[in-house]
């Protein structure tokens, strides 16, 4: 019998640094590590999660990157929302941005994001885990569903 497909709602965080640069996270290759239902392991990725119980978009990605970096974001603002889909589960994204936040990036589940970097938006790696490069997509064209 096949598995009941999973759908959800979860949010993105965009961390901007002032200098061009956004903070992603690198997936580590083990499925069972990188915890996503939507796996992307091996990739790279922004700060981001399922959405709580009573949660606002604003108030999951404040705990999500505060869970996950150690950084506490301000000024953040939705941009998208996205259907995110594939063979394993369907997501529904909302992307946010935090142009502000303060404290220095830790690792904080490093058997789930094995490093944090600040990548040059137009020096991206080239394997993104498919809703953080779904989301950078539209944040770069100012689009908020496609």
């Amino acid at each position: 019998m096949e598995k009941p497909k999973k759908v959800g709602a979860g949010c993105g965080i965009i961390v901007l640094d002032g200098k061009g640069r956004i903070l992603l996270g690198l997936r580590n290759s083990d499925a069972q590590k990188a915890d996503s239902e939507l796996h992307g392991e091996g990739t790279w990725t922004m700060p981001g999660g399922k959405l709580e119980w009573g949660e606002t978009f604003e108030q999951s990605a404040i705990r999500e990157v505060k869970e996950e970096t150690d950084l506490d974001v301000r000024e953040i603002e939705v941009f998208c929302v996205q259907n995110d889909m594939n063979e394993y589960a369907h997501f529904v994204t909302i992307g946010l941005v935090a142009r502000k936040w303060s404290g220095a990036v830790k690792t904080m589940e490093p058997d789930e994001i094995v490093e944090w970097r600040w990548f040059d938006f137009n020096a991206l790696p080239k394997n993104i885990f498919m809703p953080s490069a779904k989301c950078i997509e539209r944040y770069k064209a100012g689009k908020f569903y496609i």
